[in-house]
């Protein structure tokens, strides 16, 4: 791991992911994206991690990609920057732990996807979003990928096409994040929600995010067909049957968290 990027264990199965460059208002620049896939990738495998906070440092959440990098760039400079971009939001997808996005300040363009991507996100009451990629000439299709995919169509279009900022109220009302919290209580707010997160069954909670991205791409009918295969999997799994005696013989269940 780089300078750029802080790893830290928390307490009872959470961890914290840092994007460390306030000097850059953290811009997700091609060394950060790279270095925040490589802490993933090796956070992905840690049985001792259930869900991941992703923080950064400083007064901003994010402000998107690294316009000095893009600037003069050439063709496969530019593919080079948003293909790491697409890689870091699947990776966040498909790693095992649920990632929570701890949100102050602003998060725009590239910044705002991340946001979108994260599977939770908690925001401070005065935290703010924008895709505002077209007042530069250059429209967020890489952001409008998550956005469109947590935000309506209209109000995605509308975050697009204008490129205006909306509150973190309206960003909860949209679905682009799950908690709005006064300033004061965003850290052990977060803390407070990954820990809820992290006390299920990590194999029950993995297999869950999986299937929840795998079913909303699929037409109702396979989805229904492909997610009684993955219960019925669950079922017969160790800690659901542990889970369901616990429930009916009244104790608290002993997970073995097996994956």
């Amino acid at each position: 791991m780089s300078e750029s990027i802080v790893f830290a264990q928390l307490d009872d199965g959470v961890a914290s992911v840092t994007i460390n460059r306030p000097s850059t208002r953290n811009a997700l620049s091609r060394e950060v994206m790279e270095d925040l896939i490589d802490t993933l990738t090796e956070v992905a495998d840690r049985t001792d991690v259930r869900a991941v906070i992703l923080i950064t440092a400083g007064h901003v959440f994010s402000s998107g990609h690294d316009l000095t990098e893009i600037r003069g760039a050439d063709l496969e400079t530019q593919q080079t920057t948003f293909d790491a971009c697409a890689r870091l939001m699947q990776l966040i997808r498909s790693i095992p732990q649920p990632v929570i996005a701890q949100v102050q300040g602003v998060a725009t363009a590239a910044g705002c996807q991340l946001v979108a991507t994260c599977d939770l996100a908690v925001a401070a009451e005065s935290a703010r979003f924008a895709t505002p990629g077209v007042k530069i000439g250059l429209f967020c299709s890489t952001p409008m990928v998550a956005l469109s995919r947590a935000v309506p169509a209209k109000q995605a279009m509308r975050m697009l096409l204008t490129g205006d900022f909306v509150s973190a109220q309206d960003a909860l009302k949209f679905g682009l994040v799950s908690d709005v919290v006064a300033d004061a209580d965003l850290e052990s707010a977060t803390l407070e929600l990954a820990l809820k997160v992290a006390s299920a069954s990590s194999a029950t909670v993995a297999l869950g995010k999986a299937a929840f991205y795998e079913q909303r791409e699929l037409p109702v009918a396979d989805a229904y067909a492909r997610m009684s295969q993955v219960m019925a999997d669950n079922a017969v799994a160790a800690d659901a049957q542990e889970g369901i005696d616990a429930f009916l013989t009244k104790r608290e269940p002993q997970w073995q968290h097996r994956r």
